[in-house]
């Protein structure tokens, strides 16, 4: 399954990209894992995708929550709370 990625503000700067394409083993997926596979590349993604970390996620351009489910070709935006211009 595979899943576009897409970084905002100051995510975008500290991970170095705006976006990629990042497969996930199985035909669906929940955000929590995919936030898993994120937090393994160690510093800064497990840093900024902790718990104590705010930050945001939308799929397909609509807020979701950790048990949020994932499909292939879904589009995932990472974001802090407050993002701007």
């Amino acid at each position: 399954m595979k899943v576009k990625l897409l970084y905002f503000a100051s995510l975008r700067e500290r991970f170095g990209t705006a976006e990629e394409i990042l497969e996930l083993p199985g035909e669906q997926s929940r955000v929590a894992m995919l936030v898993d596979v994120l937090r393994q590349r160690g510093a800064p993604w497990s840093e900024l995708l902790s718990v104590d970390y705010p930050y945001r996620v939308a799929v397909n351009q609509e807020l979701a929550g950790l048990i949020s489910p994932l499909k292939d070709g879904d589009e995932v935006a990472i974001f802090p709370p407050v993002t701007g211009g």
